[in-house]
């Protein structure tokens, strides 16, 4: 049974999660531009934060940008600034993010979609320190550390030419990889607790009691696809809908869509009179295991765990070949989104399989 207390944003124990903020603490001094990487909701813009309160400009200006949020034209506004009447609209000089940040940081999330013109004047601020507004002739100089994020492969995108890759190489002073959390196992009951009890004290409850044996058993065996976030989301949606404070938390709600009400996908009701002998001949033919529940020659004692793994494995790779191996498809076929679909591949090493 745990009461309130306040937790540290970043919360880890595992080795890969210590190695994570060792190699913050040492980069975190100097004035060189960082990489982070790593997948959607593994905490890219906590890290960014801390490499900029751990540095010594921690009392200047810490400024961030999602460049997914806007387009080129409002993109390359925003981050250098545009001068009066520089476009239509533009009715005085605008300030852009990098001297907004001069003698701080600036964090850029999604730094991948950035167009190559962004990524040319981005390129001239690390290596000159200097830019002009959009639609003006006057340099400016700014002394920015810069720090980016992105979950994609930016070595990969330099390679096929989407990517600049002398750009890629100055931002790569060092690279930070962020581990997803079905790598940080030791990490995952732990910030489970973190998010329950601050979800407890938004209920106004006097108390979290904590998780059964079997939820916690839930909680380590998901692989989080969706990472901390989803982890965050998960447990809180299961705190509020436990709907009291005196009783461990037992139902670990990982599906907010799993209803037998949810709507099928909207298709003409004659399309769908048409098409229903076919599908019926289609789900009778298909090699896809009935979701029926069926007896199992199976012999006790027996190690349920490994059973349903297996299980699992048997369903991903029959609905794999019956989609002829279309990880979108196959996603539909077993009722998961593509992410979720991803972190069974990864689970199972069933990667090379989906290719």
């Amino acid at each position: 049974m745990s009461r309130f207390r306040q937790q540290d944003n970043l919360l880890g124990q595992s080795n890969s999660f210590l190695e994570v903020l060792e190699h913050v603490s040492q980069v975190a001094p100097l004035h060189k531009p960082v990489m982070i990487i790593g997948e959607r909701g593994t905490g890219k813009e906590l890290i960014a934060a801390r490499l900029h309160y751990l540095s010594k400009r921690w009392d200047q200006s810490y400024v961030k940008l999602n460049c997914a949020a806007l387009s080129e034209n409002l993109l390359e506004s925003e981050l250098f600034g545009h001068e009066s009447g520089a476009f239509t609209g533009a009715s005085k000089r605008h300030e852009g993010r990098f001297e907004r940040a001069d003698s701080g940081s600036l964090f850029l999330d999604e730094l991948a979609n950035t167009s190559g013109l962004v990524q040319e004047k981005i390129l001239r601020v690390i290596e000159y320190g200097e830019f002009e507004r959009v639609g003006g002739k006057n340099t400016v100089k700014v002394d920015t550390r810069l720090i980016c994020a992105t979950n994609e492969d930016l070595p990969y995108l330099a390679e096929k030419g989407e990517f600049r890759s002398d750009l890629l190489d100055r931002l790569a002073f060092d690279v930070i990889t962020l581990p997803p959390l079905r790598e940080r196992k030791d990490d995952i009951l732990l910030l489970a607790e973190n998010f329950a009890i601050n979800m407890a004290r938004d209920l106004e409850w006097e108390l979290f009691s904590g998780f059964t044996r079997a939820a916690q058993e839930t909680l380590l065996d998901y692989p989080w696809p969706g990472n901390i976030r989803e982890l965050k989301n998960t447990v809180e949606r299961s705190v509020y809908r436990s709907a009291n404070a005196h009783i461990p938390v037992h139902n670990i709600i990982l599906d907010p869509f799993k209803s037998p009400y949810r709507p099928v996908n909207r298709i003409k009701t004659q399309d769908r009179i048409n098409t229903t002998e076919s599908i019926d001949t289609q789900l009778t033919n298909t090699s896809v295991p009935n979701t029926q529940p069926q007896a199992f020659s199976t012999q006790f004692p027996c190690d349920l765990k490994t059973l349903s793994n297996e299980f699992e494995i048997d369903l991903i790779n029959n609905a794999l070949k019956n989609s002829q191996f279309n990880q979108k498809k196959t996603a539909e076929m077993l009722g998961l989104t593509y992410h979720q679909l991803r972190g069974y591949l990864k689970k199972y090493n069933l990667l090379e399989n989906a290719q």
